[in-house]
């Protein structure tokens, strides 16, 4: 038969006996896969445990980071630079290396000194309003947080020209001196100014100094008219305030030429008549005015020869801060709520509150498992973190603006989740190798070693048992055979059992052979020796003794399987016996048994006299004549063997000794075995005659040793003392 998915054919005992095993044919499979389970369990538990400690570990994180998060919001709040995006919340920057017109920005300062260059410039670079273009110049539209101030728009930046030109006192034609173009879009109305460079007196003939020019505003000319000229009798305009400052130092360093390119810093101040409140009532005054967002400003600063030197609409390189970009402080997850608050307004202005909420960005686009997920959650921590909401204000110049910060402590779990499934799959190849190699060593190796640990068990099993020939024909492990250590393992198991076979079959038919030559010998001998009892059946004649024993030897042998079996299954009539009367009789007719020069050297000792033991006196004359046997056939020639008798409170020991050559030393642990001889059967030596005293001697409670001495052997028989 097949085992489902596995191509080792399941091998079937039939009607053969195989024993239960007990826990150690299990052993070694149960350790091989409480081993893996171990592994496995250890896998996930190491994997869980990461995660606890890492889910704990990012609480604690969480808590410190929002509260970073919330300083650091307010911080950037609180510059002048956070304070012009939150006063500016319709600011959107423009795409870098896009180009487009300049759209105002409310200052968080009153108003802008720009008749300062300091100040200016330390305004503009606090603030941050300044947009770089490209070119490296610079440009800042912007108007104060003070209504009452004027109304005006702020133009100031920076640009890198060579020595400035300024314009001659009447002179007309502007082509050759440095000049701004300005326009301002408000409520549909443009207005357009051209303003020639004025340089200041004071200034020249100080190359060391900084250069000072003043923007003279003039109404640009009508259309039609030449561009950079003038008509005659136009007046500057008095509100038009414009100043330029450039450094003396050249703007690469590299260079030392006079009329080399330096940086040049300007601010301008452009009225509008539309932005001016002064006139109006408190209450209708609306600060910053609602279409902030729609008033456009451009600026183009032109050089001699009408050489480009900064122009407003060109491609931008970066934008001022913008109240969304607060949001890449914030954590996914995580919101800021920016509420102004209509109470804290400044006085006069009719705002109304607006509110604005920001959102972290979202997670990249990594995906989480849902059970991951499910797993994450319910991973006991330590440390809990309560719902995370802070709140504070910020003072700008036009009112208090009301900060609310909100945590959520789901962010950590959707983050350890995404981390987690990031990780499942070495968590899961970890465990699809150790299932594989459990699998492999389950089917390869596990399951051909119970296979091969069942038959082995049935061949120990039905070795033993009663005719194993007739169930070890059955047995057959060959189907396991393979080129690995199992397979080689197996084969040899093959191979012996079929050795074994051979062997008991062999056997079987020696014991056949035995039996039927015993039972011929049997009734061959038992006649003559019927007629020999007749003709000594007198006790005192010498041969009746040796007749009666030839009787019983025949009995054991005669109707038995083998001389082995029978001599097991012989029975011992044990009595009491004087040993030394006994010894010295068996020495005194060992001539008759053809063993000549046989000695009892205790054979005049009064003091062992009536000593008796507990022995079958025709069984203990067997065991000492195949011992005087085994004796004469090895003792050196002219020798004598000797029977010597000595005693203990419990035993009697008689020893029988020959001088000759010692037994091998290989041959002594065996020589009582059955079949063991130091001569081969084809002399007539069967190897039973030491299996006979050893037999004989254990039925009957006695003992027997055969050790080497100094000139020979000697063998000792133990007998247990009768009281």
């Amino acid at each position: 038969m097949k085992v489902p998915g596995l191509d080792l054919p399941r091998f079937r005992m039939g009607q053969l006996g195989v024993p239960r095993l007990g826990l150690a044919g299990f052993r070694r499979r149960i350790f091989f896969r409480a081993v893996f389970a171990l592994l496995v369990l250890a896998t996930l538990g190491l994997a869980l445990t990461v995660l606890r400690h890492e889910k704990e570990r990012s609480y604690l994180n969480y808590q410190n980071s929002f509260r970073k998060t919330q300083s650091e919001i307010l911080a950037r709040l609180r510059h002048p630079a956070g304070q012009l995006a939150l006063l500016n919340p319709q600011h959107t920057p423009a795409t870098p290396g896009q180009g487009v017109e300049l759209s105002p920005l409310l200052l968080p300062f009153g108003a802008l000194d720009f008749d300062d260059p300091f100040k200016a410039q330390q305004a503009l670079e606090s603030s941050g309003c300044a947009v770089l273009f490209q070119d490296g110049s610079s440009a800042c539209a912007a108007i104060g947080s003070n209504p009452y101030a004027g109304g005006f728009v702020y133009l100031a930046g920076s640009f890198v020209s060579p020595p400035l030109v300024g314009r001659q006192r009447g002179q007309l034609d502007l082509q050759d001196v440095h000049r701004a173009r300005v326009h301002l879009t408000l409520r549909g109305q443009t207005t357009r100014w051209i303003a020639p460079l004025e340089l200041v007196a004071s200034a020249r003939g100080q190359p060391q100094a900084p250069l000072v020019g003043r923007w003279a505003g003039f109404r640009a000319p009508e259309a039609g008219a030449e561009p950079d000229t003038l008509q005659r009798k136009t007046r500057p305009v008095r509100d038009f305030r414009g100043w330029v400052w450039q450094s003396p130092d050249c703007a690469d360093e590299g260079q030392a030429q006079p009329d080399c390119p330096r940086r040049a810093f300007y601010s301008i101040r452009l009225p509008s008549d539309a932005l001016r409140v002064a006139h109006l009532p408190p209450a209708r005054v609306v600060w910053p005015p609602a279409d902030l967002a729609d008033i456009r400003v451009g600026l183009q600063i032109v050089g001699p020869a009408s050489a480009q030197l900064l122009d407003t609409t060109a491609p931008r390189q970066a934008e001022p801060s913008a109240l969304a970009e607060l949001a890449q402080s914030l954590l996914p997850g995580e919101s800021l709520q920016i509420q102004r608050l209509a109470s804290t307004l400044a006085p006069g202005l009719t705002r109304p509150p607006a509110t604005q909420t920001l959102q972290g960005s979202a997670d990249p686009g990594e995906r989480e498992s849902p059970w991951v997920r499910h797993i994450v959650g319910l991973l006991p921590v330590g440390a809990q973190v309560p719902p995370l909401q802070a709140v504070d204000t910020v003072a700008t110049p036009v009112g208090r603006f009301e900060i609310t910060l909100t945590g959520d402590v789901r962010t950590v779990e959707r983050r350890i989740s995404i981390v987690a499934t990031r990780l499942l799959w070495l968590v899961g190849a970890m465990l699809g190798a150790i299932v594989l190699a459990w699998l492999l060593i389950e089917i390869g190796l596990i399951r051909r070693v119970t296979q091969l640990t069942r038959r082995a068990a049935a061949v120990s099993y039905n070795v033993h048992a009663p005719l194993p020939e007739n169930r070890l024909a059955d047995l057959d492990v060959s189907d396991l055979r393979g080129s690995d250590e199992l397979g080689i393992l197996a084969g040899g198991l093959s191979d012996l059992l079929q050795r074994v076979k051979n062997d008991i079959s062999r056997e079987h038919q020696r014991a056949q052979q035995e039996l039927d030559m015993w039972h011929a010998v049997g009734h061959e001998i038992m006649s003559p020796l019927q007629s020999l009892m007749v003709l000594h059946g007198r006790p005192e004649d010498p041969s009746h003794r040796y007749v009666q024993r030839m009787q019983q030897a025949v009995k054991v042998l005669y109707g038995h399987a083998s001389p082995s079996e029978a001599i097991v299954a012989a029975d011992m009539a044990s009595e009491r016996l004087d040993i030394h009367a006994f010894l010295r009789q068996i020495a005194d007719n060992a001539h008759f048994s053809g063993i000549d020069d046989v000695r009892y050297l205790d054979a005049d000792n009064t003091g062992l006299a009536g000593l008796q033991v507990r022995a079958d006196g025709f069984a203990l004359e067997d065991v000492v004549t195949h011992l005087l046997s085994n004796a004469q056939r090895c003792r050196t020639p002219g020798t004598a063997i000797t029977l010597s008798l000595t005693a203990d409170p419990q035993h009697a020991w008689i020893a029988v000794h020959n001088q000759g050559p010692a037994i091998a030393a290989a041959l002594l642990p065996r020589i009582f075995d059955y079949g063991v001889s130091d001569l081969p059967p084809t002399e007539g030596h069967r190897g039973q005659g030491l299996f006979v005293v050893k037999t004989y001697m254990a039925k009957m409670g006695g003992t027997v040793q055969a050790r080497n001495v100094a000139d020979g052997v000697v063998f000792t028989l133990g007998l247990a003392r009768m009281a």
